[in-house]
This record gives C-alpha cells, structure tokens and sequence, in this order.
C-alpha cells in the first residue's frame, strides 16, 4: 500500500537514524567556556544592533512630539471623565 510519500511498510531513508555517528552531550556549546559564550552573545548583540534602521533627529522630535500631546490629551480625557463620575456619584449618593 503506497500514499503520495511513499511505502507505509518502507520507512524513508531520513527516517532512519545512522547507528555510526555519535550524538554529542550539550551540542556544540558544552565545549565552549562561559567567557566565550558571553563574548559570543555580545558580538551577537552587537551585530543586531547594526542592523537596526535608527530614526534621524527630526524624526525623533516628531514621534516624541506626537507621544507628547497624545498623552496630554489622554489625560484631559480621563480627567474629565473622573470629574463627570464623581459629580455623578455625589449626586446619586448625596
């Protein structure tokens, strides 16, 4: 009986495991020592950092502009929000 891989009573050859090759405890980082595993996790760090688009000044004026007045405005929102409730509630409480 055969699907659209192949044989169900063959296994693939991926399937099977290379009894002459040994697996290696902790992979290729149990040789390595711990400085040089945080030397490798800063130069990774470091490389991403390089691949990161920075935005030009006028851009960052602009964005922290705009996170600015929205936050104002947010907080006149709720202000005004915890006024009306809280005459609200004085006038339904007495």
């Amino acid at each position: 009986m055969t699907d659209a891989v192949g044989s169900i009573d063959m296994p693939d050859a991926q399937d099977e495991a290379p009894e002459s090759k040994k697996t290696r405890k902790g992979g290729k980082r149990a040789k390595k020592g711990p400085f040089k595993r945080l030397a490798l996790f800063y130069r990774q760090v470091v490389a991403e950092l390089r691949k990161v688009v920075w935005p030009t000044r006028s851009q960052l004026t602009t964005y922290t502009t705009v996170v600015i007045v929205f936050v104002v405005i947010m907080i006149g929102l709720v202000t005004v929000i915890d006024f009306g409730l809280d005459k609200a509630a004085k006038y339904v409480f007495g």
